[in-house]
């Protein structure tokens, strides 16, 4: 079956992403969908007169727990499926589904693709993957670290060690997936073996809303005065992170503009992010037992040079170094490494699109549509 033209939908909390890739990968057409709601036919529809034709579809869906570890093809058992898992993602997992019904009307008759972002760690290994929770609790309820951003570690980890000139089937790959939600993953020979997130993507750096690592004593301590489980959600996900240290919405352009300009509670928070980041890169170099290649992806990773700068300001003993000019300056795809040291630093554009093509691509002509 022809996959020529791929439409990839990224479904994210408040809006949809459209685009058609070619063969090569190359954007035949784009466009981003304001949808805080619902998902308007009119506006599907708008798109694919503007894009032409599509061989196949390939949705964006962040939870795949432990019954999705790879791209499924979408019919009505596997989208119930899915719905299923919503409580595991509350913010994204609703909006794909209502990217996959919007399209499947608009394009009945075309196959189809789920691509999990929880399905790239499905190689983490039992140490990385398990909490120390009671046995019977792990299994009733599937509890462990599942790990998300799997499409954009993906797609981060093999561009950087082409940017970097090195060998992807040996490298080890730190990668950054830095924007409004955030994460690092441990990439060895190509296969994740340690990340940030966990069994939903609340765990691990500090984020635009969300707080990442906190003390689950602390949760309860709060819930045993007062706090409910709702109100404790909504802090979380939407009240915490760099929204509540500097303010701004969590927007680091405005954060970092505060902190310039000589907001001292902005400046702190920074720093607090940037700690939590370097901290956590060296944790997973540790994992890999040593590291080959660090690359800064996502909206933040890509166009904060003092973030990056900061990251990995006490990571000379790993053999990380930045060259400054080429940090202030990178633009798109770049090396940023200090001379030849050994590790190299990258910042790789964000190109989740391309990985979800070829997932798409690859289970379309394989023939187990």
């Amino acid at each position: 079956m022809s996959t020529e033209r791929v439409l990839v939908v990224n479904a994210g909390s408040s809006t949809v992403k459209l685009s058609v890739l070619d063969s090569h990968d190359a954007i035949v057409c784009a466009s981003t969908l304001e949808c805080p709601d619902e998902i308007p036919d009119g506006a599907v529809s708008g798109f694919l007169r503007d894009a032409g034709p599509v061989d196949a579809v390939g949705h964006r869906v962040v939870h795949g727990a432990a019954e999705f570890t790879g791209a499924t093809r979408l019919d009505p058992s596997v989208i119930a499926r899915i719905a299923g898992l919503a409580p595991l993602a509350p913010l994204h997992q609703g909006r794909a589904l209502a990217g996959i019904d919007a399209v499947r009307r608009a394009l009945p008759g075309v196959p189809a693709v789920a691509c999990f972002d929880t399905a790239f760690h499905r190689t983490l290994p039992a140490e990385a993957s398990t909490y120390a929770l009671p046995e019977g609790w792990r299994t009733k309820w599937g509890l462990r670290r599942y790990g998300f951003h799997g499409l954009s570690h993906a797609y981060a980890a093999r561009r950087a060690c082409e940017l970097a000139g090195v060998e992807a089937a040996s490298a080890r790959v730190v990668s950054c997936h830095l924007g409004a939600g955030a994460s690092l993953a441990a990439v060895r020979a190509g296969e994740s073996v340690d990340t940030t997130m966990g069994f939903t993507p609340a765990e691990g750096l500090v984020m635009a809303t969300r707080a990442g690592d906190v003390d689950p004593g602390l949760i309860l301590w709060l819930q045993r005065r007062g706090v409910t489980v709702d109100d404790l959600e909504q802090a979380l996900e939407h009240g915490a992170g760099m929204a509540a240290l500097a303010g701004h919405g969590g927007d680091m352009r405005a954060i970092r503009a505060a902190a310039e300009a000589g907001d001292r509670r902005a400046a702190i928070a920074r720093r607090i992010y940037a700690y939590r980041l370097r901290t956590r890169i060296a944790a997973m170099a540790a994992a890999m037992g040593g590291l080959d290649v660090l690359a800064f992806t996502g909206g933040v990773g890509e166009h904060d040079d003092a973030v990056r700068a900061d990251a990995v300001r006490e990571l000379a003993f790993l053999g990380v170094r930045l060259d400054p000019r080429a940090n202030a300056e990178a633009c798109g795809d770049a090396d940023v490494s200090a001379g030849d040291d050994p590790v190299r630093t990258v910042v790789v554009t964000a190109r989740e699109d391309i990985e979800i093509a070829h997932e798409t691509r690859s289970l379309v002509t394989s023939g187990r549509m």
